[in-house]
């Protein structure tokens, strides 16, 4: 059998070794490149990049290969291009901290030291496959846990010293350095009582993979520049938040740190209360605030078979064609129906002048840079008085989206001349409830 391993991992380190050629089945090339002057990434032939992500943290510690494929090749199909993945589970697996095969990441009594070379196997498997469909991977090397308790590992990474966890970087940068398609995602729900620790793993890997892109997983309400400041690992900025996206989207957009952000997580749906409707709330707010993509979240794919943290009310299998989920494909094939990466966030209300609500009812709006178009998401039903004169002189095109389905109705066009516009939704959308997109296009 130990044979067997090392000839299986000999054959998938040698397809590694091409990876940075073989990541752009979905429609990009890696690895992503980040220019200061851009509020969006670019793939590897300078195209903009939208994060359409979804959070798998267990995909590695809980699930088998064949059910991992599974979960990918259904994740593709509906427009997802990232996915948000623990590389060592700490509760949330079934087996935790080993895989579904039994086996453990590290040999017994050698936390960050020892790799169990039969899990890593089967971690290359998953990330092969994810590189074989295209998807961009954020990885977390060591999953903190929520205030550093028992969800994670930081107990037992202060247990194991900076030393062990430089070892444990090295041996991640090296194994998955060709990687093309791997933003590493340091921390977890945590902002570390010792920076060292994961400032250890983290300038390490570096070290042997000098290409390799970062960011970081703080406590809610924190972002990775307010916590860490100027790191060389951090090339990606994030906003994560259970209180209004707009706000902490405009704090991001307003501060010009010269570095893209997007959103990290906000509530999953089928957890706090969350259904279709918070979720699509989040969304837009976070991409019409300035972000270039956003990380969307179920209960129970983000955990998968293992535990929680509420109840849930299907299999993950079920759980993969939620409201939710059709929801985003919506707003992927809207935002690729026009060139969103134009869009400039209407932060001191020129467009929506009037009854645009407040918190997780805000209706958010942003034109495109050369006034070609504008767009608006309206969450409530309420109407909105929007100053057309900020987009065009002229004639305005107005159409309604319904964000459950995405099927286009005409809302009118504006006379020429006139500036000030009401618009109110129509009642309910196909999902019975009252968000719609507003389209304005100058004629």
């Amino acid at each position: 059998m130990r044979i067997l391993v090392l000839l299986v991992s000999a054959v998938l380190m040698t397809s590694i070794a091409a990876a940075d050629e073989a990541c752009d089945g979905n429609g990009a090339s890696f690895p992503l490149r980040i220019d200061a002057a851009s509020h969006y990434p670019t793939d590897g032939n300078g195209h903009p990049f939208f994060m359409q992500g979804d959070a798998a943290w267990s995909l590695i510690g809980d699930l088998t290969i064949e059910e991992a494929f599974l979960y990918l090749e259904d994740r593709k199909s509906r427009g997802f291009n990232t996915v948000l993945v623990s590389l060592l589970e700490h509760r949330f697996s079934r087996n935790a901290p080993a895989n579904a095969y039994g086996d453990k990441p590290f040999v017994d009594g050698g936390n960050f030291v020892s790799p169990n070379e039969a899990y890593f196997v089967q971690v290359d498997r998953v990330l092969e496959k994810a590189c074989d469909l295209g998807f961009l991977v954020l990885l977390t090397p060591a999953y903190l846990g929520y205030g550093g308790g028992d969800d994670g590992w930081y107990r037992e990474m202060a247990d194991a010293g900076v030393e062990p966890l430089k070892t444990y970087g090295r041996f991640l940068g090296k194994r998955y350095g060709h990687y093309k398609n791997i933003i590493w995602v340091h921390g977890g729900d945590y902002d570390p009582a010792d920076k060292t620790l994961v400032g250890a793993i983290a300038t390490a890997l570096l070290e042997e993979a000098p290409g390799a892109l970062g960011t970081s997983h703080n406590a809610p309400e924190t972002a990775p520049l307010d916590f860490w400041g100027r790191q060389a690992w951090i090339q990606l900025n994030n906003v994560y938040t259970y209180g209004a996206v707009r706000d902490a989207a405009l704090r991001e957009h307003k501060a010009r740190r010269a570095m893209p952000f997007f959103l990290m997580e906000s509530a999953y749906e089928f957890e706090h209360g969350a259904d279709e409707h918070r979720v699509r709330v989040q969304a837009y707010q976070a991409i019409l605030s300035g972000a270039f993509g956003h990380i969307f979240g179920n209960n129970p794919i983000w955990h998968f078979g293992g535990p929680g943290l509420y109840p849930q009310s299907m299999s993950w299998r079920e759980a993969l064609d939620s409201p939710g989920a059709r929801s985003m494909e919506v707003l992927r094939n809207f935002l690729f129906s026009v060139k969103w990466w134009l869009l400039e966030p209407d932060d001191e209300n020129r467009l929506l002048v009037g009854g645009d609500g407040a918190d997780m009812n805000r209706a958010v709006g942003a034109i495109a840079s050369n006034r070609s178009f504008a767009v608006a998401y309206m969450p409530d039903g309420n109407s909105v008085v929007f100053d057309l004169s900020s987009l065009s002189e002229g004639r305005v095109h107005a159409q309604w989206r319904d964000p459950s389905t995405g099927e286009v109705t005409v809302a009118g066009d504006s006379p020429p001349g006139v500036i000030r516009v009401k618009f109110t939704p129509p009642r309910r959308n196909q999902s019975g409830y009252p968000d719609w997109i507003l389209e304005l296009i100058p004629e």
